[in-house]
């Protein structure tokens, strides 16, 4: 046997992207990393679309505009060497669709990661530029040093989100071995202007 739809995180987010990005949406990775993401977006929203992008790290960047060069995918995207926690700086705008994968840059320096504090703050600017009925996606690594506390406060402020204004969702591998990452999706309703409770 062999599994298909729901192997891991990474799965289950490509699938959400499928089934809720469209051409012409903009929408927002919040941590490019190697782009993989990035580039995929940039496919789903087309030339009508727009991507953005943030990542901390020259690095990160770097390889990101690489292989959106590569893909001939790179027209549509705004890319911000600066941390998540500043997107209000670049973004005035309505989005469709925001994702985020916490933790450390792949084959990178895994000093350089993400943590709670800043990305609460990033988190925060972003439900706030969601459209209705927009999604927002955090992927939560929790098998480095501050993962299980990022985690932790995470979950707190989407226990507090109004459910009148948002659906959230954790998917949670419970059998898995080796610290298997989080999910949390959110769902924005148009029914309420209120976020928190």
């Amino acid at each position: 046997m062999s599994y298909q739809k729901i192997i891991n995180t990474g799965e289950i987010v490509k699938n959400l992207i499928e089934n809720h990005v469209k051409p012409g949406d903009i929408v927002l990775d919040c941590t490019v990393g190697n782009g993989n993401d990035t580039l995929f977006l940039s496919k789903m929203v087309g030339n009508e679309g727009k991507v953005y992008g943030f990542d901390i790290q020259k690095k990160a960047i770097k390889s990101t505009k690489e292989l959106l060069t590569k893909e001939n995918s790179i027209e549509n995207v705004v890319l911000f060497n600066d941390s998540h926690e500043n997107i209000h700086q670049y973004i005035d705008e309505k989005l469709n669709f925001i994702i985020y994968n916490l933790g450390y840059l792949p084959k990178g320096d895994k000093s350089i990661k993400t943590n709670s504090i800043s990305t609460i703050n990033s988190i925060k600017q972003a439900l706030e530029l969601l459209n209705y009925n927009g999604l927002l996606v955090v992927t939560v690594y929790v098998g480095h040093v501050g993962g299980p506390e990022e985690k932790q406060a995470l979950g707190g402020l989407f226990l507090t989100l109004d459910q009148k204004s948002f659906n959230v969702l954790k998917y949670d591998f419970i059998n898995q071995s080796n610290n298997p990452p989080v999910l949390f999706c959110l769902e924005k309703s148009g029914k309420s202007n209120k976020s928190f409770k």
